[in-house]
């Protein structure tokens, strides 16, 4: 009798139950159904998603074929009003499903929440508002402004009518237009922005297909981060090569060829319609002809016909000032994740051989930081150009130049931030995904760093010291504390080459980090490359020209290689390997940059050969430089080892004290300053030094003004190169051995006038000099002596310093010069010491007089740089007359 009455209830419950469903039902299919049958495609923002969206009634919607990576246990389709950042945030979720798992070509049907109708829903997004992360969305205000909407479809660049999956991470997606003679095509590949992608169709008729005679584009990303398309003709399996008489060969351009047939009126058949890069995948969509109007370099299609297809994966080696083109390497095993194959393909196959989105292995694929102890994290703003979290503001944070990095620290590294994004955009570190104030959203932060007072400016920027220690977590986030989503990731791991090395500086235009400890007669030297590339090289010297070079790269086997080299021009020929004691050699890649290490003696033990002189002064700042490039072979190099990015000029490190600064070019008030002192110094002071000696043969007082004009002349001179100096460099500094050297030339120049000033006075009636006066003239001479050899030695060393400095190309030409200078005017010194000594020794043995003398009347005159002072006063009181000789009678 009880289970009777159970059952009963229980019949009734279901019954009731499926009433309220049946009528739940019959109010969603009454409720405004102009929007059934109205589709349009999901738009992608990230998390690979794909699918088509159709109304189905007032209340339940279908996604046909979607295509979606999980995200949080949060995520939802959400209805919003649009789909910048204060929309979403606005928003409700317009379905209870979750979207926490990966969606493989799926056609599933979704409800929206009790309540919900579709004029409520002019956006439907999929979106996470735990990391306010747009996936995609579609636009249901559109089909509301259609008169028409079921018969309104709205497409997506990423969706197109087929696919074939080509290899585990390549795929080719197409839409044939066989009316317009034209079909667009989509390639998909999981692996890095500094891939290409590449496919096309072999040449018809062979039987065994081969990539000669292929007609392919060539798509991939520039440097920018912006999309490219090109038209591509094979005529061997190997980079394009321009020959000296003209010809072409290789994987080439449409328009190279073009370039060389008037013929080829139309080389390149290609229209790229579309591009991006999100969560480590590529897909650039664009659009060719079936039979094209160039029968020369590109293969007809026939969409009805299985044909053979060639597609390849590679790394590109971006243009050049020789060859202003991508060259793709389509050779297998030529370098790390290449490859190509051969398949068949019909256009006219609608079906899809794509099971699922692409998932990448590294999907973080912004630009990577890793912070140093000594070195600060320049915090600047700037536009949002590739933020990886969409959406987003228009402008979001940049460090060290690059957009919302991801930054890597170390646990017990103290992290500087040195903030110049502008009084409105203070930093702070938080463990909320989304930042800008996290609490005012009701949402739990932790802040680790920073708050209002951490803003500054250019001019006067702010210094924030972070030191992530045992309790910080392995993820938080850079943001502004007012505006959300300007920042991004912030990894937290234990240990690193910081904690290795005792040294650490970025290179020019911080793109390498170079570290050193200095150990005994050895140094143990890092480098890091802070983007993605295929072998990374640093150099001591001032350009890749005449340098010793140290290479670091990963082989195709993933074994890692460090190699030195000595450069002496600018091809692959004058790349020659040296043999250089280096140990402790280490080469790795982490998510496609370049880190190596090794050790090396600060002298090499050998000789005779040219690394022999590759020698590390502790002392003597290093010039540094740096080269990036897609490629690196231990054989004979090549066009495909060229650096597709470098330093513009070499930093000078200061390996003891761990200070470095940037090689500048040389400033022209410099130059005048040099100038100066040469005229000076090199002029003035020897002329005058010249006139005191050499001239007091002649009548009056000549010498003596010659001698005080020209000295006066040099010290004015040399006093405005001072200024001049001192000007431009904002100060005196005393840190350079010329400095100092100039500082002791220019104190004993200023105190010769002070010294003629107050000379003693001469004794009258022939008397001998007082003591004073003797004590005057040998400071004099001392005085004017050491001046005029610290003042070449400053020269000298001023050109030492220019060379050290700025890295000038004529220093040794200069130098040559000032020697070649300096031994004329001691050829003129000889001279005039051979003609003084002649008139001496005529005026020694002849009686006659016939040469006049200095005038006797001279004041209070003497020639201070002469020896022989007793001489010179005798030559000095000497009658300019004819001698009257007194004669008397011999007695006795």
């Amino acid at each position: 009798m009880a289970a009777a009455a159970l059952l009963l209830l229980a019949i009734l419950c279901l019954t009731s139950r499926l009433s309220t469903v049946a009528a739940a039902v019959a109010e969603c299919g009454a409720k405004n159904t102009s929007l059934a049958g109205y589709r349009a495609d999901l738009r992608m923002s990230q998390h690979q998603l794909r699918g088509r969206v159709e109304v189905l009634d007032g209340c339940s919607f279908r996604v046909a074929a979607l295509d979606l990576l999980p995200g949080s246990t949060s995520a939802r389709w959400w209805r919003a009003e649009g789909t910048d950042l204060d929309a979403l945030a606005r928003g409700e979720p317009a379905a209870s499903d979750p979207l926490d798992r990966t969606f493989r070509s799926e056609s599933l049907v979704f409800r929206l929440l009790p309540g919900l109708s579709w004029p409520l829903v002019p956006v439907l997004a999929a979106y996470d508002p735990l990391t306010s992360s747009l996936f995609g969305f579609v636009r249901l205000s559109d089909a509301n402004a259609s008169s028409d909407p079921s018969s309104s479809a709205s497409s997506a660049p990423t969706m197109l009518d087929s696919c074939a999956q080509l290899s585990p991470r390549f795929r080719v997606r197409w839409t044939l237009h066989e009316a317009n003679n034209s079909v667009d095509i989509g390639l998909e590949a999981a692996a890095g922005s500094e891939y290409y992608m590449a496919f096309g169709w072999a040449e018809p008729g062979v039987a065994d297909p081969s990539v000669i005679g292929a007609d392919l584009v060539v798509a991939g990303f520039t440097e920018d981060g912006l999309p490219f398309a090109d038209d591509y003709y094979v005529t061997k399996n190997s980079e394009c090569l321009l020959r000296e008489d003209g010809s072409v060969e290789g994987v080439c351009p449409d328009t190279i060829y073009g370039g060389r047939n008037d013929s080829a009126r139309i080389v390149n058949d290609t229209r790229l319609v579309y591009g991006h890069r999100r969560d480590g995948v590529s897909f650039v969509r664009f659009s060719r002809t079936l039979v094209s109007a160039d029968n020369m370099y590109d293969v007809p299609v026939n969409a009805t016909r299985n044909m053979t297809v060639a597609w390849a994966i590679g790394l590109l080696r971006p243009p050049d000032s020789l060859r202003p083109y991508y060259l793709p390497l389509m050779s297998r095993g030529a370098s790390a994740g290449t490859a190509f194959a051969f398949a068949k393909l019909n256009l006219s196959d609608a079906s899809n051989g794509c099971v699922g989105p692409l998932d990448a292995d590294d999907k973080e694929d912004q630009a990577r930081i890793t912070a140093e102890r000594k070195t600060p994290l320049i915090v600047t703003v700037g536009p949002a150009l590739h933020y990886p979290n969409p959406p987003n503001p228009d402008k979001v944070l940049y460090i060290n130049k690059k957009e919302a990095p991801l930054l890597k620290v170390e646990r017990g590294v103290p992290v500087t931030f040195s903030i110049e994004a502008g009084h409105d955009v203070p930093l702070y570190i938080t463990s909320d995904p989304v930042g800008g104030n996290a609490t005012s959203r009701n949402t739990p932060e932790v802040i680790y760093a920073g708050g209002p007072k951490a803003e500054g400016v250019p001019a006067t920027p702010t210094e924030l010291v972070w030191l992530p220690d045992r309790n910080t977590p392995d993820l938080v986030y850079y943001q502004s504390l007012y505006d959300p989503k300007m920042g991004w990731k912030i990894q937290v791991v234990d240990g690193g080459l910081s904690d290795m090395y005792n040294n650490s500086v970025l290179l020019d235009d911080q793109q390498v980090t170079f570290f050193w400890t200095l150990s005994g007669d050895s140094i143990n030297i890092a480098a890091r490359g802070e983007k993605k590339s295929g072998y990374l090289a640093v150099g001591f010297g001032s350009a890749m020209v005449n340098s010793y070079a140290y290479v670091g790269w990963v082989d195709g086997n993933g074994k890692g290689h460090v190699k030195s080299y000595w450069i002496d021009g600018k091809d692959g020929m004058t790349v020659h390997e040296t043999h250089e004691n280096i140990t402790h050699k280490r080469c790795r890649s982490e998510n496609g940059v370049i880190i190596f290490e090794f050790t090396r003696p600060l002298t090499p033990s050998c000789s005779g050969r040219v690394e022999c002189k590759n020698i590390i002064d502790p002392t003597t700042p290093l010039k540094v430089i740096w080269a990036m490039g897609a490629q690196w072979s231990s054989g004979p190099l090549s066009l495909k080892n060229m650096h597709s990015d470098t330093s513009n000029r070499p930093i000078r490190i200061l390996l003891l004290s761990g200070l470095a600064e940037a090689v500048e070019d040389l400033r022209p008030v410099l130059a005048v300053h040099g100038f100066m002192m040469f005229v000076a110094w090199a002029v003035f002071l020897p002329g005058g030094i010249m006139a005191v000696r050499y001239l007091k043969h002649l009548k009056g007082d000549l010498w003596f003004q010659a001698h005080t004009y020209l000295q006066y002349s040099s010290i004015a001179v040399m006093l405005l190169g001072v200024l001049f100096a001192v000007a431009e460099l904002r100060g005196f500094s005393f840190k350079s051995r010329h400095a100092r050297i100039g500082a002791v030339a220019f104190t004993f120049a200023c105190v010769q006038p002070i010294n003629a000033y107050l000379r003693p006075h001469k004794t009258e009636n022939r008397e001998s000099s007082s003591g004073n006066r003797i004590i005057w003239e040998y400071l004099h001479i001392f005085t004017g002596r050491s001046a005029a050899l610290a003042g070449i030695v400053a020269l000298f060393t001023g050109l030492q310093h220019l060379g050290h400095r700025y890295g000038s190309k004529n220093i040794k030409g200069l130098t040559c010069g000032l020697i070649l200078w300096f031994l004329s005017v001691a050829l003129m010194v000889a001279y005039f010491e051979y003609m003084a000594f002649k008139r001496r020794r005529d005026g020694a043995d002849g009686l006659s007089g016939k040469w006049v003398l200095g005038n006797a009347e001279e004041d209070d005159t003497v020639d201070l740089l002469q020896s022989d002072r007793v001489v010179s006063k005798v030559e000095s009181n000497s009658s300019p007359g004819p001698k009257e000789v007194q004669l008397e009678p011999l007695k006795g």
